[in-house]
């Protein structure tokens, strides 16, 4: 099934840049309209090697009319920062940021949805603090399968990794056309016309005149620390909010059903809902559909 086409009229975002007390400075764009509920905070946090405006689509198609709506670009992502020479992208420093974000920027209510890798920090930022999180929406943002790597080997991949992330250069596209192309190889699911716009987002133009994706290449290698469901569930079981678990019908995430019910279950408040026509890009796929489910699930808060 093809995305939704959006027939709402765009709504164009403010476009900030706002220092956090983690020592980067982010990119966030920022929607508040006057009709809105603006006491009502609603951060987006997009998934990995995505940014802030994956979500436009979404928010224009009712989420701006109904709230204070702020979506950052993640360290490393978009137009935020970068961690630098020597860094590297631990996951638990998103945390951190985002905690900076929503003490910035958040109102007197704040609920969070991520995407994939934003929602597994949205769900462990909520769990860390659930007296502040109103709601909370998770888009097939219970982390990926538990891989099956040895920790020595997983070591030795990162260290590996890092350097050659550091010693060459990143795959770079000689027009928009291509990086679009790149995009739509990844998720066949959008059109031409949508990848475009996308790239013209995600894509830095060099000295060359060839076409970057502006996302850190070091978030391409393996990091160090594994992703682990026992942690998790830590975290999931403390969240005290409300918690909308929204799947794409059409995914291709591959979690073992008894896994996901055990990270399901870990939630007090839960309930699920699975988004036809849609593959674990939903935002993309169908950002009308996805944008209904959310103002129904956020407006009862």
């Amino acid at each position: 099934m093809p995305a939704d086409i959006g027939h709402r009229e765009r709504t164009e975002p403010t476009s900030r840049h706002i220092p956090l007390g983690t020592g980067l400075t982010y990119h966030v764009l920022e929607w508040d309209e006057p009709a809105s509920q603006r006491d009502h905070t609603v951060v987006l946090i997009h998934g990995f090697l995505d940014n802030a405006w994956g979500f436009e689509r979404v928010v224009s198609a009712g989420l701006a009319g109904a709230f204070h709506v702020v979506a950052p670009d993640m360290r490393g992502h978009g137009d935020s920062d970068r961690v630098g020479a020597g860094g590297y992208y631990h996951f638990f420093d998103y945390v951190a940021d985002l905690h900076e974000i929503i003490r910035t920027l958040g109102r007197e209510r704040v609920s969070l949805v991520g995407h994939s890798m934003g929602g597994t920090i949205a769900g462990y930022y909520a769990g860390s603090f659930p007296a502040a999180i109103q709601r909370l929406a998770l888009l097939e943002g219970l982390g990926p399968p538990e891989p099956d790597t040895p920790m020595p080997e997983r070591v030795r991949r990162w260290i590996s990794g890092w350097r050659r992330g550091l010693s060459r250069a990143p795959s770079s596209y000689a027009t928009l056309d291509d990086a679009a192309e790149a995009l739509r190889s990844r998720d066949p699911r959008i059109g031409r016309d949508y990848a475009l716009e996308l790239a013209s987002r995600s894509t830095t133009r060099l000295d060359s005149g060839r076409y970057r994706f502006k996302h850190d290449p070091l978030h391409t290698t393996t990091g160090p620390y594994p992703f682990r469901v026992d942690l998790a569930v830590q975290l999931w079981e403390a969240v005290a909010c409300p918690t909308l678990l929204v799947d794409g019908e059409e995914s291709e995430l591959g979690i073992p059903d008894a896994d996901l019910r055990r990270r399901t279950e870990s939630f007090k408040d839960a309930r699920r809902v699975a988004l036809p026509g849609a593959g674990h890009m939903m935002q993309r796929h169908r950002p009308e559909a996805l944008a209904a489910v959310l103002l129904d699930f956020l407006s009862a808060g």
